[in-house]
């Protein structure tokens, strides 16, 4: 599958300095422009964005297609921009990213709606932590927010309880399948290919280029995890963006010649959701509790059909190998059980949740650089100047608003790395 991808892809660097051969150990070898790792939103975002500026780009993905991770298993919203400490990547991120991806959808018709979020106050100690993220918010750009009284809020949403609340117009929901599927044609329409069924396990530095270690996923048996495991292939591309979401951090520690010291500890917290039947909808706007240790805190999103989906929770996964995370071999099943935590906390801001109205729905896991108990951490970009890789772009701890911020990202990376 990659050979054939490689050889459609024919990209004007190993045209320039011609195929590698069967060099290193009889391992064969290719050489490329751009390898974007990973088929999630902000990888083919990025090489849509490098694409559409002249690189010639190959994403390979470990799946058999794009978006099966993280990119596919959120609450598909569209953040403002409220809740990360101002200056960071993320604020900045996010609140261009929103105007990008509303954009973005407005001009090609993805299907998305501006709901609008209303975060709640459900005790009178939590009000000081609402009037944080107004203050926070604005101060990342995030003009529109609106601090209520409760009774305001439930004018709104007469099925809310709450205290006090913000209201955020300017967030949405998107249908992020349709998103990445256009990504994929755009970036496809500049020359991008994709290989699926591809995983990169590691790679070497050689001769001032960053050679990257392929293994069809196919072949990869579940739980190993042998730091040894000889490549069936060799890539080398200029320039390598690795943008593998849950396996970023340990395919970065897996480039033999990075400084490891300035490489992150990965965290990975499972989050389940569970939708609502046997009522109709209750609310109109997205509905937020105050952020929890981990998260947002189980909250109501709403898509595009009307389904609405109250999560997620945070379980922290632990001893999890290399290769099973390269695979996204992840459990994902949703117990019926795990709703006895869901009914009390979303009864604080919606009291009339009757028994028996949750349903399982979806787990997803996301790639966080901070455990439990801690604060979370930013995002993670780094280039040559930080790890001293050439050609080498990490992006690390890429969780929400990592949909949201997708566009962002790709313009930050190609404003950079475009011809």
């Amino acid at each position: 599958m990659l050979r054939r991808a490689i050889r459609s892809y024919g990209g004007t660097f190993a045209r320039a300095i011609g195929s590698a051969g069967v060099a290193y150990g009889g391992i064969p070898k290719e050489t490329a422009d751009v390898v974007v790792v990973g088929a999630g939103v902000v990888g083919i975002a990025v090489a849509r964005e490098l694409a559409s500026r002249g690189r010639e780009v190959l994403v390979v993905e470990a799946a058999s297609t794009f978006g099966t991770g993280t990119s596919s298993r959120n609450s598909e919203v569209i953040h403002a921009g409220i809740y990360y400490p101002p200056r960071s990547l993320k604020a900045s991120l996010c609140v261009k990213g929103r105007k990008l991806l509303y954009k973005y959808c407005c001009e090609r018709g993805i299907p998305h709606r501006q709901t609008g979020k209303i975060i709640v106050a459900t005790s009178f100690a939590e009000i000081p932590k609402l009037e944080h993220l107004l203050r926070s918010g604005k101060e990342n750009g995030v003009e529109d927010l609106r601090l209520m009284e409760g009774f305001q809020a439930m004018q709104m949403e007469p099925e809310l309880q709450c205290i006090k609340a913000l209201l955020s117009p300017s967030s949405g929901i998107v249908d992020s399948h349709s998103f990445m599927l256009s990504l994929v044609g755009e970036a496809e329409n500049s020359r991008t290919t994709f290989s699926y069924n591809t995983t990169v396990i590691g790679g070497h530095i050689e001769d001032n280029f960053l050679h990257l270690h392929i293994y069809e996923s196919k072949g990869l048996q579940n739980g190993t995890n042998d730091a040894r495991l000889l490549p069936q292939f060799v890539l080398i591309p200029r320039l390598v963006i690795n943008a593998a979401g849950l396996s970023a951090v340990p395919l970065a520690k897996r480039f033999h010649g990075i400084n490891q010291g300035i490489l992150p500890t990965a965290y990975y917290a499972r989050g389940c959701y569970f939708t609502l039947s046997k009522t109709k909808t209750p609310f109109s706007h997205l509905i937020y509790p105050l952020p929890e240790d981990g998260g947002l805190g189980v909250h109501v999103t709403l898509d595009l059909i009307g389904i609405v989906k109250f999560g997620p929770d945070v379980e922290w996964i632990v001893g999890v190998d290399d290769i099973s995370c390269f695979t996204n071999r992840f459990n994902y099943s949703v117990s019926s059980d795990r709703s006895e935590k869901f009914y009390p906390e979303i009864r604080k801001y919606f009291p009339n949740l009757k028994d028996g109205c949750l349903e399982p729905g979806y787990s997803g896991i996301r790639p966080k650089l901070s455990g439990p108990g801690k604060p979370p951490k930013d995002f993670v970009i780094q280039d040559e100047d930080i790890h001293g890789v050439p050609g080498l772009v990490n992006l690390l701890g890429i969780e929400s608003p990592g949909l949201t911020s997708s566009l962002a990202i790709a313009q930050c990376i190609a404003s950079k790395y475009s011809k």
